[in-house]
């Protein structure tokens, strides 16, 4: 049997893959991050892989899930009351802004770890499962998807991808307005000749109660107590992996020189802390022969199908080998592909990237953020079964051309 005879029997394993989304979402509930929800469904999985794998393991790691959206009440809080400090004493509020900022730049932009620890710890769970080929390995590729589901974006449900961008955005640039006045504030207390006259320092400040409500609406950006089911975000992404594995084994197709394997991923959703840890437990465990991570993330419209060459608020580029690869074999195969990057957010990509091993990002979504994502819509009914084939068979060309040394 061939590759070409797999992707020729795509429905087929896009059967598989729906069919088990629906099962993951109705027989083990919610799955955020850390939750018994997330374990029991790493564990489905680790059993669905072992017929078509050589080695199969379930690996542990801590978490604290709350941290990666906790830093709101933070560095919300301190702004606040930086806003009431700046009348009294502005280079107090400055060492609150500057506190707050680190804060929210760390956690929410570059998903560092710095609060972490002063929210609750929890076990998550990393499935990495490989295929030995039958000759000397010369080279390994990974397909990788995450497990947990995110909590609800409010403001993404209620007002839309454009409601929610423009609540971030118009809260941003009051933190930068605030930022300013601060500046011209102790600039002026502590000038020789004070250039702001009158109450013009004082008139400023007022002026940032009108973000004040923005910021206070932050506190409410995710709703703990409802969590995704998490169909397209990201089952998708670890049935497409699985469903690989299985495709070659069912057809008879054994690599003579390339490893392939699946990293499912726990906690993606709480800043990538699933591919962090699993970089972490394996260093240099990758580096005897060249190693391909693809991330496959949210995998829903097919007009979106897309490489993405810059992940983590487009501060992390992707491998060129691997963006390459990946765009290429959908174009082999005829599948309409596009190269793009995520502006806001981030895929496992960027954490296996940071941590040493190459990968990119697949994803077929609007990055403009379609009502669906990270909301109660992500269930199984709304999934994108053209999405699904066309990525399916672009993966299936990617091994073939990976595996043919390209």
């Amino acid at each position: 049997m061939s590759f070409e005879k797999i992707r020729e029997n795509k429905k087929e394993s896009v059967d598989f893959i729906i069919d088990h989304i629906g099962k993951v979402i109705k027989t083990f509930g919610k799955r955020s991050s850390g939750s018994e929800g997330e374990k029991k469904a790493a564990e489905y999985m680790g059993e669905l892989l072992k017929p078509y794998a050589d080695e199969v393991r379930l690996e542990p790691f801590p978490v604290h899930p709350s941290a990666f959206y906790g830093w709101i009440y933070l560095s919300v809080t301190l702004y606040l009351i930086g806003l009431v400090a700046y009348f009294f004493q502005p280079v107090a509020s400055l060492v609150l802004f500057v506190v707050a900022t680190f804060i929210m730049a760390g956690e929410f932009v570059m998903y560092k770890k710095l609060v972490d620890n002063l929210f609750v710890k929890k076990t998550s769970y990393n499935l990495y499962a490989v295929k030995h080929p039958s000759g000397e390995v010369k080279r390994r590729i990974l397909f990788n998807g995450h497990m947990d589901a995110a909590f609800e974006w409010t403001f993404n449900y209620h007002l839309g991808g454009k409601g929610y961008i423009a609540h971030v955005v118009t809260s941003m640039v009051g933190v930068l307005y605030f930022f300013v006045v601060i500046i011209l504030g102790i600039a002026n207390k502590y000038a020789a000749s004070p250039f702001l006259h009158g109450n013009v320092a004082n008139i400023l400040g007022y002026v940032c109660l009108v973000f004040v409500p923005l910021w206070i609406g932050m506190y409410f950006m995710w709703n703990e107590k409802i969590v995704s089911d998490g169909a397209n975000d990201d089952l998708t992404g670890c049935f497409m992996s699985i469903a690989l594995m299985k495709a070659l084994k069912d057809n008879g197709v054994t690599l003579e020189n390339t490893e392939i394997g699946v990293i499912l991923t726990g906690s993606e959703e709480a800043g990538l802390r699933g591919s962090k840890a699993f970089c972490e437990a394996h260093k240099n465990e990758f580096k005897d022969v060249e190693t391909l991570v693809f991330s496959i993330d949210t995998i829903h419209n097919a007009d979106c199908l897309g490489v993405n060459v810059a992940d983590l608020n487009n501060t992390v580029p992707s491998d060129p080998h691997a963006i390459d690869l990946f765009y290429n074999a959908a174009l082999d195969v005829g599948v309409p592909i596009i190269k793009t990057s995520v502006p806001f957010g981030a895929t496992d990509s960027a954490g296996f990237n940071q941590g040493g091993l190459k990968a990119v990002g697949i994803t077929a979504m609007s990055h403009e953020l379609e009502d669906y994502y990270h909301t109660r819509r992500d269930t199984a009914d709304n999934l994108d079964r053209t999405g699904l084939e066309n990525c399916f068979e672009a993966a299936v060309r990617t091994i073939e051309r990976f595996d043919e040394g390209l």
